[in-house]
């Protein structure tokens, strides 16, 4: 069964999902109308309820994202018959506090990513919604 979930209210086994290693992907639409779904890594800031992917300056999904003010992302995360889609507002930003708390973050979900020195940017969806099970 499908389940909407407060993403201020998760359960242990939520947050549990949100904190293990799994790829997801990015879907977001771009100025043309076309639907633009790329995959990647992503951080949870359970604090913040906020969603975090760290990437480069010049990539598709940066201009995508730059292109206008808080636009709408989904992010799903699959797992057998566990997954979730994470819907909010995207936003890009180069500022080197964000990068560096989202490559920590990443870091310790996946590994240790590359360095982009003024390069790096992240793109950060604040989560009003999820679906799915876990």
């Amino acid at each position: 069964m499908v389940v909407a979930h407060a993403p201020d209210q998760l359960s242990p086994e939520a947050l549990t999902f949100l904190a293990e290693r799994h790829l997801a992907t990015l879907s977001l639409i771009d100025a043309g109308g076309e639907l633009h779904v790329t995959p990647v890594g992503f951080t949870w800031d359970n604090e913040t309820q906020t969603a975090r992917v760290i990437t480069f300056a010049d990539a598709k999904k940066v201009r995508i994202v730059a292109a206008r003010d808080a636009t709408p992302a989904a992010l799903s995360q699959v797992d057998g018959g566990r997954w979730f889609t994470l819907h909010g507002a995207a936003t890009v930003t180069a500022d080197p506090t964000i990068n560096a708390d989202a490559e920590r973050r990443y870091a310790e979900r996946y590994r240790p990513p590359g360095d982009r020195g003024a390069d790096r940017r992240t793109i950060e969806i604040v989560v009003n919604r999820i679906v799915g099970r876990c």
